[in-house]
């Protein structure tokens, strides 16, 4: 019985044209992610340059 679900979670569709929408999904994906993880690293130096011009000014 198990064996039959895992088997059917398990689907390799004959038509490799089915796999199109999932790999373009995939790809927008990590173009987002990647735009994320740029934008937090500029705001993360940003942040970076006010702390270090504050300590500076306390000097």
């Amino acid at each position: 019985m198990l064996s039959f679900i895992v088997l059917f979670l398990l689907y390799f569709p004959e038509d490799k044209r089915e796999y199109i929408p999932a790999a373009i999904t995939t790809v927008i994906f990590f173009i987002a992610a990647f735009i994320c993880f740029r934008l937090i690293i500029r705001a993360s130096k940003k942040q970076e340059r006010i702390d270090e011009k504050r300590t500076k000014k306390m000097d």
